[in-house]
């Protein structure tokens, strides 16, 4: 499978695929950075209840109109870290010396994260926190009020590199159910903030574009970026959102 992206490219754009497919044929050295929101694969109590729809795990029941599902959260942890590990590797082949990477992620499944980030050759530069600010209540628990954000580097990443100070805590609630167009989608504003750890110029790489929201904040903070998304429905609708934001700044 052949793209027309290279060093050059200065656009935004989504390619529907499997990422293992699509990232052999990008060149080394492409992307300035990678932000992306994995399948975590850890939102049930068991494997059977893991090997539910995507709809019955992350939808409300009370929906109309159900989101369609999404593939790759049924796997359980040792697969998951073990396909995990070898994407990112070939991920870090097309990424620049020293450019930054951002996974969001849940408790469960951090530890492997982190564990598949290091296999693949990246360092680990620590682990952010997206407060959600709202989340469901347990009587005689603590809330589950925030996902994480692991972060780290393709090798060397020097002080002086052009990019801002960052915060390390990210505070803003998910988009209402009715307002998304996919069913994990992540707020715009919260990754408007993280395409910023890129240098200027960089293409920013979402190999799991879901509902387009990274590629359409490095478009609005006047990044080039990619996106890959396997489902079509899903790239379909993300190439739709990206390009009414085209339309509506012309």
């Amino acid at each position: 499978m052949k793209h027309t992206i290279d060093h050059s490219f200065t656009g935004a754009e989504i390619i529907q695929g499997d990422l293992l497919r699509v990232l052999p044929s990008f060149p080394d050295g492409l992307f300035g950075g990678i932000l992306c929101d994995p399948p975590y694969a850890s939102g049930a109590a068991d494997q059977n209840a893991k090997q539910k729809s995507t709809a019955a795990k992350y939808s409300s029941a009370k929906m109309n109109n159900p989101l369609p599902d999404f593939e790759g959260d049924a796997k359980d942890q040792r697969s998951w870290t073990r396909w995990m590990a070898e994407w990112l590797s070939e991920a870090r082949r097309v990424s620049k010396e020293g450019a930054p990477i951002c996974m969001f992620i849940d408790w469960r499944q951090l530890p492997s994260m982190t564990d598949a980030l290091q296999w693949a050759g990246w360092l680990w530069r620590g682990s952010l926190v997206w407060d959600k600010l709202n989340s469901r209540p347990q009587m005689g628990r603590f809330r589950q009020q925030a996902e994480f954000i692991v972060w780290g580097s393709n090798g060397h990443m020097p002080r002086d590199r052009e990019a801002p100070v960052l915060p390390g805590v990210f505070r803003e609630s998910m988009p209402a159910l009715v307002k998304r167009i996919h069913q994990t989608e992540k707020p715009l504003g919260v990754m408007r903030e993280l395409v910023r750890i890129v240098e200027p110029g960089g293409i920013i790489l979402d190999p799991f574009a879901g509902a387009g929201t990274t590629v359409l904040a490095a478009k609005l903070e006047g990044y080039p970026a990619v996106g890959i998304e396997l489902s079509r429905h899903y790239a379909k609708a993300a190439r739709e959102r990206v390009l009414a934001e085209e339309e509506d700044a012309a």
